[in-house]
C-alpha cells in the first residue's frame, strides 16, 4: 500500500491550495484519513482528519480556513486550504489507517511530504 500526496507549492498570503492524497495497492478498508504538517525544528502536528463517515476534526489554528474531505470510491482525501498565512508554511504529510486483510490489524500509512510555502 502506498499513499501519494500532491498539490503543494508556493502561494502568496491569502491564497489557496488544494492537497490530494490517494491510496493505492491491495487493501480491504480505509478508516481515518488526514493531514499532519511539520515545520523545520518543530514536531509534526495534526492539521485535520476525516473519518469513514465524514466526521472531521481540525487543529484550532486552521479552523474556518481549511476543509478536509474524502472520496471513498477513489480512496482519496483532500485538504482545501484557504486564506493561507506564512505560518502555514510546512511540509504536509497525509496519512491513512488501513486494513489490508480482513481479520488482520489496521496499520497507519504515511505519504511522502509535500511542501507548502506561503510567502510574498
Amino acid at each position: 500500500v502506498q499513499l501519494q500526496a500532491s498539490g503543494g507549492g508556493l502561494v502568496q498570503p491569502g491564497g489557496s491550495l488544494r492537497l490530494s492524497c490517494a491510496a493505492s495497492g491491495s487493501l480491504v478498508s480505509i478508516y481515518d484519513m488526514g493531514w499532519y504538517r511539520q515545520s523545520p525544528g518543530k514536531e509534526r502536528d495534526l492539521v485535520a482528519t476525516v473519518s469513514t463517515n465524514g466526521d472531521t476534526n481540525y487543529a484550532d489554528s486552521v479552523k474556518g480556513r481549511f476543509s478536509i474531505s474524502r472520496d471513498n470510491a477513489k480512496r482519496a482525501a483532500y485538504l482545501q486550504m484557504n486564506s493561507l498565512k506564512p505560518e502555514d508554511t510546512a511540509v504536509y504529510f497525509c496519512y491513512a489507517v488501513i486494513r489490508r486483510h480482513w481479520g488482520r490489524d489496521t496499520t497507519a500509512y504515511w505519504g511522502q511530504g509535500t511542501q507548502v510555502t506561503v510567502s510574498s
